[in-house]
């Protein structure tokens, strides 16, 4: 293989890496998030401003608040509770995503709330 076919193939690499670089900068979304918890994706909580994405991996559960429009800080939260325990929260002012938030639930009932800017999400009681 000559010189000029590896420094294409090098160039070839070089900007297929920045742009999946730039694409993942220029597009937090839910697939971003889902970086932050894993296992399987069990539901996605759908809201105006935003959604909750709530994964189940070995009796944990996770989940994540993501901003509909994100790139302006404003006030998320996202919480996740196991029937008979108490809530792990996350809360605070963020440009993507509030959490990921995670708890021992087992087999147990989990009860998902999230917000982004005024508009929130509760699930109930889901993965029973």
């Amino acid at each position: 293989m000559g010189s000029a076919a590896i420094h294409r193939r090098l160039a070839l690499g070089l900007a297929v890496l920045t742009a999946s670089g730039l694409l993942a900068v220029a597009m937090p979304t839910e697939a971003q998030a889902a970086a932050n918890c894993p296992g399987r994706k069990m539901r996605t909580l759908p809201f105006s401003t935003g959604s909750v994405v709530v994964y189940k991996r070995g009796g944990y559960v996770c989940a994540v608040a993501v901003a509909g429009k994100p790139g302006a800080k404003r006030k998320m939260s996202v919480s996740v509770r196991a029937r008979g325990g108490r809530a792990v929260v996350d809360e605070g002012s963020y440009k993507y995503h509030a959490g990921p938030v995670t708890v021992h639930a087992g087999r147990r009932c989990v009860w998902v709330k999230g917000s982004v800017g005024k508009a929130s999400v509760s699930s109930g009681w889901i993965l029973c």
